[in-house]
């Protein structure tokens, strides 16, 4: 159990929906502020609340992430990453990123217009991968990100979903490529993929 609680310099966490990637991201960040009296940790959330329904998600996840990790401070970014990571990365302090996916969808909504105007998604967010790969190579703390694995299933039906999932694959894979450790969730159970510690 204690190797499983190991911090990476950088680890992605990926799972399905309610696979447990929240729920490991807590358990690392409670298992760094019980290491040491002077560690801090901090979670940058990247969801916005658009409906009522979302809005309740988020002050249920709020409220139950409080009762789970009480030392975890949590800063509210659905857009500029790659600057809230370097602004809150410390020696001392572990920095998660909850979530990835949330995060590409603020950045690609409203597809349809990007995609009526034939944008090339890649390119235009090409830009904002690198400065992520960036901030998360920089970072001096550990840095955890959570994201969805959502490409097992059947290839979507409508363009703009076919679009997002492949959009969201390249940037797991680019993710990837840069954290040491990389881990799949599945019912509640880590897989390690990758540990290059």
């Amino acid at each position: 159990m204690a190797e499983a609680l190991r911090i990476a310099r950088s680890e992605l966490i990926l799972g399905g929906q309610k696979s447990g990637k929240s729920r490991r991201a807590e358990t690392l960040a409670r298992a760094w502020l019980a290491a040491s009296p002077v560690h801090h940790a901090v979670l940058i959330a990247t969801a916005q609340a658009w409906d009522g329904e979302m809005h309740e998600r988020i002050a249920r996840h709020q409220m139950d992430r409080a009762a789970r990790v009480p030392g975890l401070t949590t800063v509210e970014e659905p857009r500029a990453l790659a600057e809230k990571i370097m602004q809150h990365s410390r020696i001392d302090t572990l920095v998660v990123v909850d979530c990835l996916t949330l995060w590409l969808t603020n950045w690609l909504m409203p597809m349809a217009q990007k995609l009526e105007k034939n944008c090339s998604l890649t390119n235009e967010n090409s830009a904002l991968v690198t400065m992520l790969l960036e901030a998360i190579s920089a970072a001096p703390g550990p840095v955890v990100l959570v994201g969805n694995e959502i490409g097992l299933g059947v290839i979507p039906l409508g363009a703009e979903v076919r679009v997002f999932v492949d959009a969201l694959g390249r940037l797991n894979q680019d993710v990837a490529r840069a954290c040491q450790r990389v881990t799949l969730m599945a019912a509640g159970l880590p897989l390690t993929l990758k540990d290059a510690g």
